[in-house]
C-alpha cells in the first residue's frame, strides 16, 4: 500500500509537467502560433494604416498639388507625425484584444509578453520600412518631374537619401510610442480608467524618452528655442532602446498578478 501511494505520488509530478504543452508542441512553436494570431489579428488595422497614409500623403496630396503647380516640399514628410501616435493605438490594443483569449488557451503572461515584444519590434521595424521606401518612391517622382524635395519638419536626417538616418527615426518614435501604448493598455485593463489615469504620465515615459532624446519633427523647433538639443547619436539611440526595452518589462511585471477579467455580455 504504501509502495503504490509513494509511487502514484512521484509520478503525478512528471505528469503534470507533462501535461503543460500537448505533445509535439514546443514552447518556440507555441510562440509562433501567437505572434502568427496577433499578426493576422491586426493586420487590417495596421496595413490598413499604411494604405489611407499612401494614397493620402502620396497619391493624392502630389497629385493635387501638381494640378495647381510646381511642387517645393515633400507631401509625404507631412505625414511624419502621425506614424508615433498611431502605434501608440496599436501598443493600447493588444492586451484588451489578445490577453483573455489567449490565456484561457495556457499561454503564460511571460510567453504573451515575449510574443507582444517581437510582435512590436517587428511592427515597428516594418513601418519604418514603408516610410524609408515611401520617400524613395516620392524622391524618384519629384526628380522626374524637376520639383524640390524638401522637408517640412527637423529630422535625423537632412535628405531623404539618408535611407539608414530614416529607418532609426521612425523606428525609435514607433517603438518608443508603441511600448507606451502596452503600458496604457495594461494600466487601464487592470485597474479601470479612474484609478489608472493618476498613472497616465508613467505609462508615458518611454515615448518622452524618445521625443527628448531624439529631438525630431514638431517637437524640435520648440525645444531648440528653449536651448535644449539633441545629444549625440551614439548616446540617444541605445537610450531609447534601453527606456523602451524597460517599460516592455515593466509591462511584464504589471500582468503577472493580473487577474483575468470576465467577458461582457
Amino acid at each position: 500500500m504504501s509502495t503504490a501511494v509513494d509511487n502514484r505520488t512521484d509520478v503525478t509530478p512528471t505528469r503534470a509537467a507533462r501535461a503543460t504543452l500537448p505533445r509535439g508542441v514546443t514552447s518556440a512553436r507555441r510562440l509562433r502560433q501567437i505572434l502568427l494570431a496577433m499578426v493576422l489579428g491586426l493586420r487590417q488595422m495596421l496595413v490598413g494604416y499604411w494604405i489611407v497614409m499612401i494614397v493620402g500623403f502620396l497619391v493624392i496630396a502630389v497629385s493635387v498639388n501638381a494640378v495647381s503647380g510646381a511642387i517645393d516640399v515633400s507631401m509625404w514628410d507631412y505625414g511624419t507625425q502621425s506614424p508615433k501616435y498611431f502605434s501608440m493605438a496599436i501598443g493600447i490594443t493588444v492586451t484588451p484584444a489578445f490577453l483573455n483569449l489567449l490565456i484561457a488557451h495556457g499561454v503564460t503572461r511571460r510567453m504573451f509578453s515575449v510574443a507582444v515584444s517581437i510582435y512590436l519590434a517587428g511592427a515597428a521595424a516594418a513601418t519604418a520600412v514603408v516610410w524609408v521606401l515611401v520617400y524613395q518612391v516620392e524622391h524618384v517622382i519629384y526628380s522626374w518631374q524637376g520639383w524640390t524635395q524638401a522637408l517640412s519638419s527637423p529630422h535625423l536626417f537632412t535628405s531623404t537619401s539618408q535611407a539608414g538616418l530614416i529607418f532609426t527615426e521612425f523606428f525609435l518614435l514607433v517603438v518608443s510610442h508603441e511600448v507606451a501604448g502596452w503600458l496604457l493598455g495594461i494600466t487601464f485593463v487592470r485597474l479601470g480608467f479612474w484609478r489608472g489615469l493618476p498613472l497616465l504620465p508613467l505609462s508615458l515615459i518611454p515615448a518622452a524618452a524618445a521625443e527628448f532624446l531624439l529631438v525630431a519633427q514638431w517637437l524640435a523647433d520648440p525645444l531648440n528655442n528653449l536651448g535644449y538639443h539633441r545629444p549625440p547619436l551614439a548616446v540617444a539611440v541605445p537610450s531609447v532602446l534601453v527606456v523602451s526595452a524597460l517599460g516592455l518589462y515593466a509591462g511584464y511585471l504589471l500582468l503577472r498578478p493580473m487577474a483575468l477579467k470576465p467577458a461582457k455580455g
